[in-house]
């Protein structure tokens, strides 16, 4: 009844605004001021300087603290009188990485002197909107879900503001924290015994460790209750994710519980195949929920030998075994979370991501795809030509060295004394193990090896997972980002690595881990160029789920042809392959 009552009160003070659009953003109401399920937010109006309005920090859950820890997501709470929503929430809980949010939940210099050590909340599940500094209604809606391998990433990173895409796309954009790590991925049945909700129910027969995927699916529930009051159309959503978040994505098409809150995909650089689906000798993209309990029943018995419960793990196994679930569930919401990651990552329990236990993510997502047991939305899928180059450190899996000689705090501050404008002494001699230059040298070198790597890793399942599509669905799209115009020596280091598309689609090439190694003077009309050919494509998409439109001069075809975005220093290079 109070729900419905403060509905009744919003209608009336929308009435009063002269019945105009995008009710919230007219008449004498502020357009930074719109309502909520929940209560009131006041935003931004950025109108002056990106076009645009902005909320930030807008919860979609409860904290999933306490009690709601391994929980599925809980609605939020309502609030009284005008919630801020100018700041970005913080990141979730997370050990360091070059990709994290360093000590200020933002991007700065603190990123490479927090390293392996945790950083953000656990309070974290909050979602950020833009929107065009219009009064036009019925917006198509871009949800992304970020990257980072499930263990880091936020949504404060500078390369996901979603002003730029949200005015070039003419489209609602939010981006959503989701739980990381083994906060959002733990296969532990004894955390539930007892409980009902969405994805577990009494006594843990249908248990999910996916929390946050679940996660995920709060945040696009809160999209389709709550949007229209920003002026986007919740039968529109186009659910984006790249690297861990396509993952996430992916996993999505195949979920009952998200069934119908999607309505396009667009996954980048991300797989949803086990190493069963895959050519021999390839890495999946994702594992057997055999692997994920062997992680938590191996978690679950170092924190008791750390806590003194046991002299060593094969008793504390032998423990943890004996105790009633409600003990075990007692016993990992009582402990410091920062304490429970820096256990993952110091006994090499290191590893996350959807957890394929037939209640959420089926046993065989490829397998339920190729039957068409799947949600048939419109696909546009994009991969990097050089994937594997962000992953050289895993050239350890080819039977090799890590590809960088460097550790990431060396390389972090390296990219951040980098003058992209200025003549430099540095070589690929100076980041790359001396067994992979030259680095064009055939087999051996840097750009063999990587390619190979990509090869196995990401164009497997790629190829596994866009072949299973276009078996049930002729409009899948496919692009792929040649783009490798960075200063010497990242161009031959980085080029057209994974995750080098992001700031081309997202229109944002300011301050980022890359962007120094990346953005010059010289390569700026063609990277421009470039990065609105892609925008222009997402906006078609969104908006009619084909990416065809006037500008590019080319025609995108369906899988298994490719879309080519390349550009040279001044000029795009589109063309189809």
């Amino acid at each position: 009844m109070a729900y419905f009552a403060k509905s009744l009160r919003w209608g009336a003070a929308c009435l009063a605004a002269v019945m105009t659009t995008a009710c919230g953003g007219s008449g004498g109401t502020p357009p930074e001021l719109r309502e909520t399920r929940y209560g009131m937010v006041r935003g931004t109006d950025d109108s002056a300087t990106s076009g645009t309005y902005a909320w930030k920090g807008v919860p979609y859950a409860q904290p999933p603290v306490g009690a709601l820890r391994w929980q599925p997501p809980a609605a939020p709470a309502a609030w009284t009188g005008e919630r801020s929503a100018t700041r970005f929430g913080s990141a979730c809980l997370q050990m360091g990485r070059i990709y994290g949010p360093g000590a200020n939940n933002r991007f700065d210099d603190t990123i490479g002197q927090t390293l392996n050590t945790p950083l953000g909340s656990e309070d974290c599940l909050t979602l950020n909107i833009w929107r065009p500094a219009t009064a036009q209604d019925n917006l198509p809606v871009l949800v992304f879900i970020h990257g980072g391998s499930a263990i880091s990433g936020y949504t404060a990173d500078p390369v996901y503001d979603g002003a730029a895409l949200a005015k070039s796309a003419n489209a609602i954009v939010v981006t959503a924290n989701y739980r990381l790590d083994v906060l959002g991925y733990l296969q532990l049945p004894a955390l539930h015994a007892g409980n009902n909700g969405n994805g577990s129910s009494a006594g843990g027969s249908t248990y999910t460790g996916n929390y946050a995927l679940l996660d995920v699916v709060q945040a696009l529930r809160f999209v389709q209750g709550n949007i229209a009051r920003f002026g986007g159309n919740a039968g529109n959503v186009t659910l984006m994710g790249q690297s861990a978040g396509a993952i996430n994505a992916l996993a999505l098409l195949t979920a009952p519980q998200a069934t119908g809150l999607f309505h396009k995909l667009v996954p980048i650089s991300g797989g949803i195949s086990l190493a069963s689906n895959l050519p021999a000798g390839s890495i999946p993209t994702l594992n057997p929920v055999s692997r994920y309990a062997t992680q938590a029943s191996q978690l679950l018995a170092h924190l008791a030998v750390a806590d003194g419960l046991a002299p060593g793990l094969p008793e504390a196994q032998t423990l943890v075994a004996s105790w009633p679930p409600a003990q075990v569930a007692s016993y990992l919401r009582g402990k410091d979370a920062r304490v429970v990651l820096q256990t993952v990552l110091a006994k090499g329990l290191t590893g996350s991501g959807p957890i394929p236990d037939g209640v959420v993510v089926p046993a065989d997502p490829i397998t339920e795809i190729s039957a068409g047991r799947y949600q048939k939305v419109p696909v546009l899928s994009g991969y990097t030509a050089e994937e594997g180059k962000l992953f050289a450190p895993f050239l350890v899996l080819l039977g090799g060295k890590p590809g960088m000689k460097i550790g990431d705090a060396e390389r972090f501050a390296m990219m951040q004394r980098f003058d992209p404008d200025v003549p430099t002494t540095l070589t690929a001699a100076d980041i790359l193990d001396a067994s992979y230059l030259p680095v064009t040298a055939p087999g051996t070198g840097y750009n063999a090896r990587t390619q190979l790597l990509g090869n196995v890793f990401i164009g497997a399942s790629r190829d596994n997972l866009l072949n299973a599509l276009r078996s049930q669905q002729s409009n899948v799209w496919n692009y792929q980002f040649n783009w490798a115009q960075q200063p010497a020596p990242w161009h031959d280091v980085y080029g057209a690595a994974h995750a080098f598309d992001l700031p081309f689609v997202f229109g944002n090439f300011g301050p980022s881990v890359f962007a120094k190694a990346t953005n010059s003077t010289a390569n700026q009309p063609g990277r421009l160029a470039l990065s609105r050919a892609m925008m222009d494509s997402l906006r078609a998409f969104v908006h009619t789920g084909d990416p065809n439109n006037a500008t590019l001069g080319q025609t995108w075809q369906p899988w298994p042809r490719k879309f080519i975005f390349d550009a040279d220093q001044k000029a795009v290079r589109l063309s189809v392959q």
